[in-house]
């Protein structure tokens, strides 16, 4: 006797449809009332010392003070953060792994074309937790002394200006080509595997000028090892009282690092906002608002929609550029 397919009527089938959304909504609260039983991992693809790093641990103190269980920050450098994040697409949906993403995060799959992952729809946002303006400084043996010297400098040497970066797809970078764009000149990029040596570079007058989160040079700027001459941000910043923003010279002109954290797309919601008050609380405590804003940073804490809709807006300016300045990572 052959068996058919039992037909139901619609209505049987949207009610159980409805009430299994509704056993796995209230599953979904259990986990989360009970979450976290045992230690989390925040995953940082980049290299230890950066500002992300700096971030990830200092929220992750905070969270394992108020969830009571080990939180691990694990760094995993390569490939501009894509091996990590990669890896991190394919991680149980469970809420004990979580990724702290820098802003080539939004920005890798336009640079890399055998990216293995959507940022936009393998990963859950959490909360945007920082944002950073970048800060144009100069070797002072350049003269420059402000953006109109800037200007007149850039275009005059053409080429032999050098603006270092500290890697062919950082924020650094992309924020370079886009001040490329508005000037418009053509000075030489140098990427360097990292800050420091650009930076000690740029001191010892061997590159001429570089686009880097404050946090970075503060110090030499305030020794006056380096000039700063103008900020990415579209209001000046208080560490940096009479520097004006780039964009009282070229309107529109923005670019800031961020950090924020993120989890594997599939993670259960009631988890994600718990982690969100968590995380949002960690940033409000005192003394890491200090730590963080004495170095020009802006502390956030927003909800998930919030940071969703940044990543779209990143995404979409910086594709631009990337396509318009022809940037290919492999």
């Amino acid at each position: 006797m052959k068996l058919g397919l039992m037909r139901m009527p619609l209505g049987w089938c949207l009610g159980l449809a409805l009430t299994a959304g509704a056993v796995m909504s209230v599953l979904g609260l259990a986990h989360a009332d009970e979450y976290p039983l045992h230690p989390l991992k925040i995953v940082v693809p980049y290299p230890a010392g950066g500002v992300t790093d700096s971030v990830a641990r200092a929220v992750g103190a905070k969270l394992s003070e108020q969830f009571g269980v080990s939180v691990l920050v694990e760094n995993q450098p390569a490939a501009g953060g894509v091996v990590a994040t990669n890896a991190m697409a394919k991680v149980p949906a469970d809420g004990y792994t979580l990724l702290c993403a820098f802003d080539s995060f939004a920005t890798n799959p336009f640079m890399y074309k055998t990216l293995q992952h959507d940022p936009l729809k393998d990963f859950a946002p959490i909360s945007l937790m920082v944002k950073s303006p970048q800060v144009l400084v100069v070797f002072p043996g350049t003269g420059i002394k402000n953006m109109a010297d800037f200007m007149r400098v850039a275009k005059d040497e053409g080429e032999r200006f050098a603006f270092a970066t500290p890697g062919a797809g950082t924020s650094s970078r992309l924020s370079t080509e886009l001040l490329k764009q508005f000037g418009p000149f053509d000075s030489t990029i140098v990427s360097y595997k990292g800050g420091s040596q650009a930076i000690t570079d740029l001191m010892g007058g061997q590159v001429s000028a570089m686009i880097v989160s404050v946090n970075l040079v503060l110090t030499h700027i305030q020794s006056g090892r380096l000039r700063a001459i103008g900020v990415s941000s579209m209001k000046p910043i208080a560490q940096l009282p009479g520097v004006p923003p780039i964009a009282k010279t070229f309107a529109g002109f923005e670019a800031q690092s961020w950090s924020g954290m993120l989890v594997p797309v599939g993670t259960p919601r009631p988890i994600i906002d718990k982690l969100n008050v968590a995380i949002n609380r960690a940033l409000n405590a005192p003394d890491l608002r200090e730590k963080f804003t004495s170095q020009g940073a802006e502390v956030l804490g927003t909800s998930p929609e919030e940071f969703a809709l940044w990543l779209q807006k990143e995404s979409s300016k910086w594709s631009a550029v990337i396509k318009q300045r022809h940037i290919h990572l492999d």
